[in-house]
């Protein structure tokens, strides 16, 4: 992470129009932080209810995309995957016009981002900007976000030191590729860090011995992540993420980690930690 780019939340800039559209598990908490910090966001989400919390607190609830982004300087989109930017995209691109920066905060991969850069028309900017962090991370402005589309413009740059500490990744889609790999590393040493009780298990060893040791060693940050408790990431936009990334590279590894998270659809909305329960109950 750039120490120089380190959030300071001293100071969230000048106020802008912003259209936000996605409102999950990330979404919502982005937007309320950037509703919060001052600036006037209109929101919008394919299940229009989400948008309650948010219109109740001020922010502007908008009935269609097209509408959310009318007039704003900067729109920007958290959604679940490729198939989603892409159908949000067809609605949008009409409605926005010279001058707005479209920030792209989903985990979608460069390709996505580099195909909805060939649609923009002329005098619309694009940045990739997924993040890495939580729901808890999301609601306070300490995220990780990975930026794409280097050098930033001023508004664009604004916003995101509002959301968190800015790595400037390169050109165009180099955030989106570096977010598949942080992210698949994350997803993966989860399973590692499952796999590794199961055998102490196996062994007769106590599981909290087994823990406490690992997380003296390289795998700390995927033993945290395991027994997370504040975060939400879905079990289904994990495998989501992994067939992201085996879709570049023969990933064996990976590809048994997709394996085990899909091996159970009744988890497919529960957080990537109950991996650990999965693995540890098959065995």
């Amino acid at each position: 992470m750039d120490a120089a780019a380190k959030n300071t939340h001293e100071d969230a800039g000048p106020a802008r129009k912003i259209a936000f559209l996605g409102l999950g598990h990330m979404g919502a908490p982005m937007a309320r932080h950037l509703h919060d910090r001052g600036h006037a966001v209109t929101v919008w989400n394919r299940t229009a209810a989400k948008t309650a919390p948010l219109a109740a607190a001020g922010a502007t609830a908008a009935a269609t995309p097209a509408e959310a982004v009318r007039g704003a300087e900067l729109v920007i989109t958290m959604l679940a995957d490729p198939a989603a930017l892409r159908a949000v995209a067809h609605e949008v691109l009409p409605a926005v016009g010279p001058g707005t920066h479209w920030i792209d905060t989903s985990t979608v991969g460069p390709e996505q981002v580099r195909e909805l850069a060939a649609l923009l028309p002329a005098g619309v900017t694009l940045t990739d900007a997924p993040v890495m962090g939580s729901v808890d991370r999301a609601a306070t402005g300490d995220l990780w976000v990975l930026a794409g589309g280097t050098p930033l413009p001023g508004p664009v740059r604004t916003v995101l030191d509002t959301l968190g500490a800015v790595t400037e990744c390169g050109p165009l889609g180099s955030g989106a590729a570096l977010k598949l790999v942080l992210i698949n590393a994350v997803v993966g040493g989860v399973g590692l860090v499952a796999e590794a009780l199961a055998l102490g298990g196996a062994l007769g060893l106590p599981a909290g011995l087994v823990r406490e040791q690992l997380a003296k060693g390289p795998l700390a940050g995927a033993v945290a992540r395991a027994f997370a408790e504040g975060s939400h990431f879905p079990v289904a936009l994990a495998a989501k993420d992994v067939a992201l990334a085996t879709a570049h590279a023969p990933l064996p590894i990976l590809e048994a980690v997709r394996a085990t998270l899909e091996a159970r659809p009744e988890l497919a909305g529960q957080d990537l930690s109950r991996i650990r329960h999965q693995v540890l109950s098959s065995r």
